[in-house]
């Protein structure tokens, strides 16, 4: 007979996820062990076990999940015809900054710990994150259509990932430039190189 779920299932789905996505970033995934998800989460090994079969099992759905999210954000951004090409730009870097601000363990896993997935597992995961960088790049091109000829939409799409992926590295919590207020600069930088950076409205407001 199967097991039933528990109360709150999800939720502990979820706080499950947080916690060894925590530990495969600070540890390695394979330096991590069950054990010590169970004690990050304050459930027993056997609790564990109720919602994921194996370490295994965790890492595919912190890595899938995390990757699924960006999809479903470029996905919702393509969908609104209203945009303008410099609009959409703008919109997909806001919303994929505002992922990785809540996103920093799951993003570093499937960035270092991919290559212990299976490989039908990780050329699925792979897969997806190709159409994500697919929709970047297709909207670079709307924006600038003669990109196409001179095969730069990719390797520039690469780059904007590239100053976004690692903010994390760098930024601290509870510093002068948070995530929200990063997400227009990344955008100018981009858009228009260093003389289109617009400094934030509160940094003026700090140094009058």
């Amino acid at each position: 007979m199967a097991r039933g779920r528990l109360p709150g299932y999800e939720d502990h789905l979820d706080t499950i996820l947080e916690h060894a996505a925590h530990l495969f970033a600070r540890r390695g995934y394979s330096a991590t062990t069950m054990n010590q998800v169970a004690e990050a989460c304050g459930v027993s090994k056997a609790t564990l076990y109720h919602y994921y079969r194996d370490k295994y099992a965790l890492l595919v759905s912190i890595a899938d999940g995390h990757v699924s999210r960006l999809q479903t954000l470029v996905e919702e951004v393509d969908a609104n015809k209203t945009f303008s090409p410099e609009q959409r730009v703008r919109e997909l870097i806001a919303r994929l900054v505002s992922e990785y601000a809540g996103a920093q363990d799951a993003h570093r896993v499937l960035t270092e710990d991919v290559k212990f997935l299976e490989n039908e597992d990780r050329e699925r995961i792979l897969g997806k994150e190709r159409l994500v960088v697919s929709a970047f790049a297709k909207a670079v091109v709307a924006l600038r259509p003669d990109l196409t000829k001179a095969a730069l939409a990719k390797p520039l799409t690469m780059l904007l990932f590239g100053m976004v992926n690692w903010m994390f590295t760098w930024m601290k919590p509870g510093g002068r430039f948070d995530h929200a207020a990063m997400a227009p600069i990344v955008a100018d930088l981009f858009l228009g190189g260093l003389p289109a950076v617009m400094p934030p409205e509160q940094v003026f407001a700090e140094t009058d």
